[in-house]
């Protein structure tokens, strides 16, 4: 694979994750358990749609096809994304949204923190834009990941329950293959296997003050990163796409 393909299916993976996340957070608006968490949920998502038209945007420079963010997201099948399988999934309810948002966060942040040196001057600007949201997410989360663990006993029991099936989904994050193997050696990545232990020792901390049991290591998807997914995916898309694929010339 050559450089250019790399650097393009790289900014895929970025970009597909942070926009298909983004739109799981977007279906909060206006469903949250109170005004202020729908305020805070729908900055959230647009943080993360805001990183995927950075991501995206550049990926289509990168092609050099003449396709921009916009027709990067909404003219692709669901083969053709590259997000991570954790973002796809149902949103569920509140405590499955915080703990993914947390445990998503926690990863992204350490990621771009490092992606700051990057030797492409493109993706470490947008990784200094995205640490810094990133931070935040991991925070705001992060205390509700306490709040709901060390709260009721249903609160307890449901972050309980979204840690446990969200568990499996994490290690996907910190895997690599040939296409970041080429951008690590080249410095546009950082090796993202080298940040499991610091993020590992982040979420156990977090965890025992909510009271939370890490589940153990067993079943391990993957696949989303070079386009296998869930059925989940598919049924995302239809709801976002539907509108500019029915009306691909409309202009707004």
């Amino acid at each position: 694979m050559s450089k250019v393909d790399a650097l393009f299916e790289t900014c895929l993976r970025l970009g597909d994750t942070a926009l298909v996340m983004g739109q799981r957070l977007a279906e909060w608006s206006s469903k949250a358990p109170t005004v202020e968490l729908d305020i805070a949920l729908s900055n959230h998502a647009l943080d993360m749609i805001g990183q995927a038209q950075l991501f995206l945007g550049y990926a289509g420079r990168v092609e050099g096809k003449g396709r921009d963010e916009e027709a990067l997201a909404y003219h692709r099948q669901d083969f053709e994304f590259r997000n991570a399988m954790i973002a796809e999934l149902p949103k569920g309810d509140f405590a499955f949204t915080v703990v993914r948002q947390f445990l998503f966060a926690s990863f992204a942040e350490a990621f771009y923190e490092r992606m700051l040196a990057s030797t492409d001057a493109d993706l470490a600007a947008i990784a200094g834009k995205a640490e810094k949201e990133m931070a935040y997410h991991m925070r705001h989360c992060g205390e509700w990941v306490v709040r709901l663990g060390d709260g009721t006993e249903e609160s307890h029991q449901r972050a309980q329950a979204a840690l446990d099936e969200l568990w499996p989904y994490v290690h996907e994050l910190f895997t690599t293959d040939d296409v970041d193997q080429a951008m690590i050696e080249k410095g546009i990545l950082p090796d993202a296997s080298t940040l499991k232990e610091e993020w590992l020792a982040h979420v156990k901390a977090v965890m025992a003050r909510a009271t939370l049991s890490l589940p153990e290591d067993d079943w391990m998807p993957s696949g989303g990163r070079t386009g296998q997914h869930t059925e989940h995916l598919a049924y995302l898309l239809a709801e976002m796409q539907v509108l500019p694929r029915t009306y691909p010339d409309a202009k707004w």
